[in-house]
């Protein structure tokens, strides 16, 4: 009889144990957060609710195999809270570390109508400040988490044409910026504007040794388009973000995929790009954080399985 942290079937435990140790120890695998109840069967033998159950899920994550990291996205939304970090550092084992998207407030350029109608077009005055980083984010961090920090992630969501902030600007503020960080973290940022994949951008993160988030979104470039600019690897690790098929927007998958229980638009040119990602990893030998979210393909669990044993393949 299975135990209640063997994975449920369609999985065979023994098999995906294998498979895990076909991989270098330093390819981690992980889904883009792990709070789905339609994981039911899937991942999770309990049933859980929408909410609340984060901590309880995450422990039960933490047992799958091939998951050896994970992103955290609700700190994007606001930072954790000290007793939320204490509940998840004693759900997750010894050493697996986690990607954490970084409070909005410190990346957002122009306010939204969504994120603050009486603000909406304002520009944040809070954008890229370094000294709030440290305080709100980075040093609870330190005190409760600090096994398990893996990357921070800084999302640049799309700034608008409008806003009148262009790549140079942007270039130049995020150096200032990253100057002025703690050193004794990992970073790496993650943008939505194409045009900002200048030869200068690239350069900036390599001075700082902050990685660049191979992401697959709906107005960038596709992964392996991104690898294939000089200087996109300048880090001493790598982040990607399997979010989204580059041109189809997210509240579309989020209609198509529910409850993300499988495969439903399966991605060849995705998945081989994160075979690169892999290979490059191997090859450079420095650590790797590939994160898929759900509606990349339907089910992120289902993806990281496939393209886990396509690298597993590759690398002999």
């Amino acid at each position: 009889m299975p135990s209640l942290f063997d994975p449920p079937a369609p999985f065979d435990i023994e098999d995906l144990r294998r498979l895990r140790k076909r991989i270098p120890g330093h390819i981690h695998f992980g889904t883009s957060t792990w709070t789905y109840p339609g994981w039911a069967g899937l991942v999770y033998h309990r049933t859980y609710p929408k909410t609340g159950a984060g901590a309880r899920m995450l422990e039960e994550y933490a047992r799958f195999p091939l998951f050896t990291t994970v992103g955290i996205d609700s700190s994007f939304y606001a930072p954790l809270s000290e007793s939320m970090l204490d509940r998840y550092a004693q759900a997750l084992p010894a050493g697996f570390r986690c990607v954490s998207k970084v409070w909005d407030a410190i990346t957002v350029h122009t306010v939204s109508r969504l994120r603050d109608p009486s603000r909406a077009g304002q520009q944040n005055p809070d954008f890229l400040n370094a000294d709030l980083f440290e305080e709100a984010v980075l040093a609870p961090h330190r005190r409760h988490f600090a096994d398990h920090t893996g990357p921070f992630v800084f999302e640049f969501q799309a700034v608008p044409v409008s806003a009148e902030f262009t790549a140079d600007a942007f270039i130049d503020r995020l150096d200032r910026f990253l100057g002025a960080l703690p050193r004794d973290a990992e970073y790496a940022v993650e943008i939505r504007n194409p045009e900002f994949l200048l030869p200068a951008y690239f350069a900036v993160l390599r001075e700082h040794g902050v990685a660049h988030v191979f992401n697959s979104w709906t107005r960038m470039p596709s992964i392996g388009d991104q690898l294939d600019l000089p200087g996109s690897i300048g880090a001493p690790f790598f982040v990607a973000r399997a979010l989204l098929r580059p041109g189809r927007a997210y509240q579309e998958a989020v209609d198509l995929f529910q409850p993300y229980d499988r495969i439903q638009d399966p991605n060849p040119e995705l998945r081989s790009d994160l075979i690169r990602l892999v290979e490059t990893a191997v090859q450079t030998r420095v650590p790797a954080y590939l994160l898929v979210n759900n509606r990349a393909e339907g089910s992120a669990p289902l993806t990281i399985e496939a393209v886990a044993r396509m690298a597993a393949e590759r690398l002999g």
